[in-house]
């Protein structure tokens, strides 16, 4: 069973908007239309039996609203799933966190860049801690964002004051650990507890022909010999497959991580083994 751990939906009414919104400030293509529907056709192509929705909350006031959808999402049972959204400023993550917890919610995505608030902030501290206390896994960006240039609430040294503060968190680190910061995933992070997610780690961005990404090194993302080496330094039983979908074609992207120099038995894990032990069990 493959399970995709890190894609995105919006809502029919204003994906569109939102799609249109996020490739003109990250000069990258997308390969859905960014609905719930879209992503299905996507995963009936590639074969992917579930993919998990990972909303982000760009203002505390969204929090209940996203929430609210996740919990509906879920409940169709329609081989999507999704996380809450937790926003730093949300005023009281405890009882919301809860009411995630009681609708059978996994855990929340977070988001330091698009949230701008450093990742080893008390507030967020505040929301690990929660999770940890409730059995619930925090999924951040990590790293870089390709649509805000400099921004680097999500570093990992700032990753890491926040691991070593909360070590008891779940928590899973997006597009192998940091984005275009895996010189210092590598130096800080193997030794906690920390998993990642493969998503807009391997390939070639797909520019949207706005003409900003030009050149090999701005489109350049991990070579296969350094994704593997970053999945043998961690262990394949912390690595989940993700695409980030739409901004990946999850076929190709399959196909990408299908062709890598990996053993079978670490393919089986992070295709799935993995990801079902936090989402199913």
């Amino acid at each position: 069973m493959i399970i995709d751990f890190h894609t995105h939906t919006f809502p029919d009414a204003i994906a569109r908007t939102a799609v249109d919104k996020l490739q003109a400030a990250s000069h990258t293509r997308p390969f859905s239309d960014g609905t719930a529907e879209g992503l299905r056709a996507s995963m009936l192509r590639a074969g992917i039996a579930w993919s998990l929705v990972l909303p982000v909350a760009t203002s505390p006031r969204q929090v209940p609203h996203i929430n609210d959808a996740a919990i509906r999402l879920n409940g169709e049972k329609r081989c999507l799933l999704s996380l809450g959204g937790m926003h730093p400023d949300y005023p009281d993550p405890e009882r919301e966190m809860e009411r995630l917890r009681a609708a059978g919610i996994k855990g929340v995505k977070v988001h330091p860049p698009y949230q701008g608030v450093a990742m080893d902030d008390p507030r967020y501290l505040r929301i690990l801690k929660t999770a940890a206390a409730l059995d619930m896994m925090v999924v951040t960006h990590a790293g870089l964002d390709v649509g805000l240039p400099g921004a680097e609430q999500a570093a990992p040294e700032k990753i890491r004051r926040a691991v070593d503060a909360v070590p008891q968190a779940t928590l899973v680190l997006a597009h192998m650990g940091g984005w275009r910061c895996w010189e210092q995933v590598e130096r800080l992070l193997p030794d906690t507890p920390v998993l990642l997610d493969t998503s807009f780690s391997l390939g070639v961005m797909t520019p949207n022909g706005d003409g900003k990404l030009r050149t090999q090194k701005e489109l350049r993302m991990l070579s296969p010999a350094s994704f593997v080496g970053l999945v043998r330094l961690f262990g394949a039983d912390r690595v989940l497959f993700g695409t980030d979908s739409p901004w990946s074609d999850q076929a190709a992207y399959l196909e990408q991580f299908r062709a890598l120099p990996l053993t079978d038995g670490e393919k089986a894990g992070i295709l799935g083994e993995n990801a079902a032990r936090l989402l199913f069990s």
